[in-house]
């Protein structure tokens, strides 16, 4: 902002000034004399107020000021005390108040004037409020005498000049901090404390400083080292960002002071192998294996080397500190939140519900940070209750340029890379990448915050990008000017060295760390090795049980009768002293009702049933969504509303959570509005605790597109690039119904598409019992694969879905269901085969003609294929020529492309494969009700009629 000032600006806008300050004064005026008179919004902001000490520091309370005006406006007219006051004073009392301002306006935007670039490209913006002279202060003002008391730079009482340089100092050298934007004053206040004591300087003694340059020289040399022995091969090199190393070893070091015992990092490619070995202490011989195609290569597919995440185990003077790298796709910023989730199940598993022992630490890219919209959904769930991690340390790698994109005026629409954190407030110290030590300090200062006051904080490093985006990049081509700066550059490593020789800490104390790291690198090895090897803690995690199983394996998942009714009773009870809803009352007056056995289970009761069996059998169970503690569709009911609540944040019950004592804990979340940093969150939980049942619902099942990359990168790839096993599951609603494009398909063959290599299990249940026994078997057997339900909308309340008690007491999961009416099978002729909603239109359809010469197989597992299952069915029936896969969904969309070559498997000679159900279309559905129901009746016809279209025969 050039021309006119910030305040200005702010004044003119905010709705507490510019021309609606009379207003405001009257309303205050009103709610002083009597608080009940002013709008409920506006009284909770003047209470508010009440709690602000006064200017003076007292606590004196405010009072109305319209009597007192009135008081002395009546003795003016009387001829009351006349006081004149000494144009001097007035002018005194202006510049008393002009300085409050210029303390202000620096703690507000100081930073805009910072020393952060270390290629000084940019010139320093014209800010008037941080100029002296916009408040009317000259040189003849310089050594005038003002209040400073309510500044911590030491002194009450300091002349504009000592404040000036104070002011400067603290907020103006390469360290520049923003703040003042958060609506706590005790933040506030902390802030000012720690930055203007030490006028935002370091004072580390000589060893301090040694650790500083050893790790820029172990930043700097890997790289090059790298770059000569490797040359030309992609990197992603750290080069002219080598501060971020220190700041990641300071990090880890004072965490561990702090009793962090647990560090979980997210980054993507820039600098990811140089954190490998220089923070994680990777070998260096096993990172030149990977560079030489020698390293072992186990996996099915794998990923390249800078994706690769790492766990290792480092002293700190506070006690051992697990690392943990995550793995993550080139899609930049989407692992975020699959770290903060990954964090979240660590804080649960160690029943440290602050964060205290656990610290998530995300690296982010200039461009990325405020490029990708993950972060900002991200952000949203840094407080909220079911995903809260206690506070994220964010550290911005900001090398001024995205991919060939450097000019400010293409970059982002906002003054600074990291301004999406102030939606949650979040502190961001800024540092010039140059100045090793207030990197360090920035980054103490930044954990310091986080471990105080629980909430995210963000570390600026501004620095540059030697190379290319990789290391085949000539970047000059498009930024010129940028790289003749850099080509001119020593090199942070030797801009410190020097600075430590002229203070006197040896002539080639530069030189002897760069000659030591070599040698080392030459031998494979660390300069130092701080790791820890076979140290294990209690809450590590063995998943040596879950891995190699195979689908097929068994599991029983059918409970005993009297357990049954015994859990049944329990979640069907409602405490006196919660008054549910008439329609939630009813619900569970037929739940007791299914639990006695007097009526048939529906879809609701068979989920919770399955959540209760698990949680009184010790498995944790985690379900977040939209909507999952109603129900999109009002069928589950999880959380009970009192409906006689008098506060906002009482007055709910849930009965999962009362089903035995010492049970496990049963967790349902109505998340925010989110689909991609949700789902990813929960896919972090579940690859960190194969112990507890995690399920992502999504509001309507095509609501997973927002969510795609994660469903492509981590949920259908993960195992076979990074040999992760994981078993989140995910509920997505999908039928036909009526209700558009949006609202009907979920995308089945999308999933379909990304089956392979064993990697997820893709169900869609028809009955109550189907949800109950998929549920347990998910925890009941060791296998832990992703598991993805395609779960109804009107079967919810479709009594033909309903299941008898016994179903749930016996039996399980039925891969493929059997016609269960009675034919004689040597006289069946056709098979109808089809999965979901459709088959109780086929049935009712079969009833209708009379057509007891078809059978109909119900496929409720589509992937991995139950052939197996299939083939037993189909042989019952020996005299059959026709089969016929019928669909709700459109022709080029559902499993049908898919699964014809399984179903083709099965078939004996001379038998034919037709398709029934909609024409392909560009769309998943119609939105003309009329239309829809002209298809649903067409494609159930013809499931019945002559083979048309595309056959394939054996």
């Amino acid at each position: 902002m050039s021309d006119t000032s910030v305040y200005q600006a702010y004044s003119g806008n905010t709705h507490l000034f510019g021309g609606n300050t009379p207003y405001v004064e009257e309303m205050y005026e009103n709610y002083l004399a009597n608080p009940g008179s002013v709008p409920d919004s506006w009284r909770e902001y003047f209470d508010a107020l009440q709690h602000v000490p006064a200017v003076d520091g007292s606590n004196a309370k405010d009072v109305p000021h319209l009597p007192v005006i009135n008081a002395f406006a009546e003795r003016a007219k009387q001829g009351g005390t006349k006081v004149v006051m000494a144009s001097a004073d007035v002018e005194m009392g202006r510049k008393r108040t002009a300085v409050q301002q210029l303390i202000a306006a620096y703690r507000n935007v100081g930073q805009r004037w910072a020393d952060l670039d270390p290629l000084k490209r940019i010139e320093r913006p014209d800010i008037p409020d941080l100029d002296p002279a916009f408040y009317g202060f000259t040189d003849a003002d310089q050594e005038t005498v003002f209040d400073t008391s309510n500044t911590f730079f030491g002194k009450n009482r300091m002349s504009l000049r000592e404040l000036l340089n104070a002011l400067r100092e603290t907020y103006c050298g390469t360290l520049g901090t923003e703040y003042m934007y958060t609506s706590e004053m005790g933040e506030k206040r902390w802030w000012q404390e720690k930055l203007e004591s030490i006028r935002s300087k370091p004072n580390f003694n000589s060893e301090k400083k040694k650790h500083i340059l050893e790790r820029l020289t172990a930043a700097e040399g890997l790289e090059r080292y790298l770059h000569t022995k490797y040359v030309g091969q992609k990197r992603f090199s750290l080069e002219g960002g080598e501060s971020f190393i220190a700041a990641m070893e300071e990090l880890i070091q004072q965490a561990g002071l702090k009793g962090v015992q647990e560090v979980v990092i997210g980054m993507a490619h820039r600098g990811r192998l140089n954190v490998l070995v220089n923070t994680m202490r990777k070998l260096p011989a096993d990172l030149f294996a990977e560079f030489d195609h020698t390293a072992p290569e186990e996996l099915p597919a794998g990923d390249v080397k800078y994706h690769q995440g790492f766990s290792s185990d480092v002293s700190t003077a506070g006690g051992p500190v697990h690392l943990s790298l995550a793995f993550n796709p080139s899609h930049l910023e989407i692992v975020n939140p699959v770290v903060e989730g990954s964090v979240r199940a660590r804080m649960d598993r160690r029943a440290d519900p602050t964060g205290s022992q656990v610290l998530p630490v995300l690296v982010h890219g200039d461009s990325a940070f405020g490029g990708q919209g993950v972060n900002q959904e991200t952000l949203a769930l840094a407080q909220t209750r079911g995903y809260t991690t206690g506070g994220t340390v964010h550290i911005i790698v900001n090398n001024q340029i995205g991919f060939t994109t450097s000019d400010p005026r293409d970059m982002r629409s906002s003054v600074f890379c990291t301004d999406i954190v102030k939606m949650v407030e979040a502190p961001v110290l800024h540092v010039n990448g140059d100045d090793p030590e207030a990197v360090v300090l920035a980054t103490q200062l930044a954990l310091e915050y986080r471990t105080t006051f629980s909430k995210d904080v963000v570390l600026d490093i501004v620095c540059f990008r030697k190379l290319g985006h990789n290391e085949q990049d000539t970047p000059a081509l498009t930024q010129p000017l940028m790289y003749k700066k850099i080509a001119a550059h020593p090199g942070t490593r030797k801009l410190f060295a020097d600075k430590l020789t002229a203070q006197g800490l040896g002539e080639t104390l530069g030189d002897d760390m760069v000659k030591a790291y070599r040698a080392a690198l030459d031998a494979g090895k660390h300069t130092d090795d701080p790791v820890l090897t076979n140290f294990k803690t209690k809450f590590t995690v063995d998943w040596s049980p879950f891995m190699g199983k195979k689908w097929t394996d068994a599991g029983d998942t059918a409970i005993p009768m009297s357990e049954w009714k015994r859990l049944a009773e329990k979640i069907t009870t409602i405490p006196v002293s919660v008054t549910p809803h008439q329609l939630v009352k009813k619900v569970y007056d037929d739940r007791a009702s299914m639990g006695r056995g007097d009526t048939p289970v529906d879809w609701g009761m068979g989920e919770h049933m399955a959540f209760a069996s698990l949680v009184a059998s010790g498995y944790p169970v985690r379900l977040s969504g939209e909507d999952s503690g109603r129900g999109t569709f009002t069928h589950r009911h999880a959380v009970i509303h009192d409906q006689k609540r008098e506060k906002w944040d009482t007055g709910t019950y849930v009965a999962l959570q009362n089903v035995t004592e010492n049970q496990a804990p049963f967790t349902v979340i109505d998340s925010i509005l989110s689909e991609e940093a949700v789902l990813a969150f929960e896919y972090g939980y579940a690859s960190n605790d194969p112990h507890t049942l995690v399920i992502w619902e999504a509001q309507f099942g095509d609501f997973a597109n927002g969510a795609q990359v994660v469903i492509d990168q981590f949920i259908a790839s993960g195992e076979v690039k990074w040999g992760r096993v994981n078993g989140l599951t995910l509920m997505l609603p999908h039928g036909y119904e009526g209700q558009g494009p949006e609202h009907s398909s979920a995308r089945l063959e999308r999933f379909m598409q990304l089956a392979a290599d064993t990697n997820m299990q893709i169900v869609q249940p028809t009955t109550a019992s189907q949800i109950f026994h998929v549920l347990r078997r998910q925890m009941v057997r060791d296998l832990r694969k992703p598991l993805i339900i395609f779960t109804p909308k009107s079967l919810l309340r479709n009594k033909d879905a309903t299941s008898p008690v016994s179903e749930f007491t016996k039996g399980s999961f039925q891969t493929i269901i059997p016609e269960n009416k009675t034919l004689k099978s040597d006289k069946v002729k056709r098979v109808l085969v089809c999965s979901g909603k459709v088959y109780y239109d086929l049935v009712k359809k079969r009833e209708e003609l009379g057509a007891d010469d078809v059978a109909i197989l119900r496929a409720e597992q589509l992937y991995p294929f139950p052939h197996k299952a299939f083939a037993t069915e189909l042989k019952k029936y020996p005299n059959v020529t026709e089969l016929v896969w019928t669909q709700d969904e459109p022709q080029n969309q559902g499993a049908w492309f898919f699964v014809q070559h399984y179903i083709h498997e099965n078939m004996t000679a001379g038998q034919k494969l037709g398709y029934s159900g909609r024409a392909a279309s560009a769309s998943p559905a119609v939105g003309y009700s009329h239309l829809h129901q002209e298809q649903q009746k067409a494609l159930v016809e013809g499931a019945f009629g002559k083979l048309k279209g595309f056959l394939l025969s054996k």
